[in-house]
């Protein structure tokens, strides 16, 4: 079985794809500041994911690499939230993104209540 089998991968995968085509229309100046961080979070939410599951035969390390991933995905919320205080995404795209968001958040921490599940 491959991590990308997992629905937390594919949904998150997901959202980092369109994450990564909202943020072309940020201004340049935000080039190196959110549009970055937001792309870098978004990214690493399914990048700890596919290392925690090379290690999933090792629970602690496992979940470790889910929390991590969970610490990203809210990462990416926080950009979020700034994308729309700064006018950047409208409230229709911000609610959106955020609700997808969290559904990863869910599916992160199914498998963080649920390693075995996985080994």
């Amino acid at each position: 079985m491959s991590f990308k089998t997992l629905l937390a991968y594919q949904k998150g995968f997901a959202l980092a794809m369109e994450i990564f085509h909202l943020t072309k229309s940020f201004p340049k100046s935000e080039l190196y500041m959110l549009t970055s961080q937001i792309i870098r979070s978004s990214r690493s939410v399914c990048s700890n994911l596919s290392e925690g599951y090379r290690k999933r035969k090792y629970p602690k390390h496992f979940v470790s690499k889910l929390t991590d991933s969970d610490m990203e995905n809210s990462e990416t919320q926080l950009w979020l939230d700034f994308a729309s205080a700064c006018e950047y995404i409208n409230q229709k795209q911000y609610k959106n993104y955020t609700e997808k968001s969290e559904e990863v958040g869910k599916l992160i921490n199914y498998m963080i209540n649920k390693p075995d599940k996985y080994s």
